[in-house]
């Protein structure tokens, strides 16, 4: 018995529509040129840094947003770049590129 199974039992009058049935579908715009993917140091602490995205900066925030729940960091997204803290270059670039993108790594 799944969820939805139990739910059914213990709700049984509820109507399902059809807006909860759909699941997250990612409606990031998807662009040709690469996402620049590079890692520096700042104040002595490393720092991941993602730049080159041609969209929307709404959609970018969402970017960085599951990029920074992924991986359980903290981060910012200032100046059309999404700052993550510490040197997650590869887990960044494998997500990305899951997701649809192409990216470029950029230094080391």
């Amino acid at each position: 018995m799944d969820l939805q199974d139990q739910l059914k039992n213990l709700f049984p009058d509820h109507i399902v529509s059809e807006e909860e049935n759909l699941e997250e579908t990612s409606d990031l715009w998807m662009q040709d040129e690469p996402i620049i993917c590079k890692y520096e140091k700042r104040k002595g602490k490393p720092q991941t840094i993602l730049e080159g995205y041609t969209g929307a900066d709404e959609d970018f925030k969402k970017l960085a947003k599951e990029i920074k729940k992924l991986l359980s960091v903290g981060g910012s997204f200032k100046d059309e770049k999404i700052i993550i803290q510490g040197d997650y270059r590869d887990k960044i670039m494998a997500f990305l590129k899951e997701k649809g993108f192409k990216v470029k790594r950029v230094g080391g």
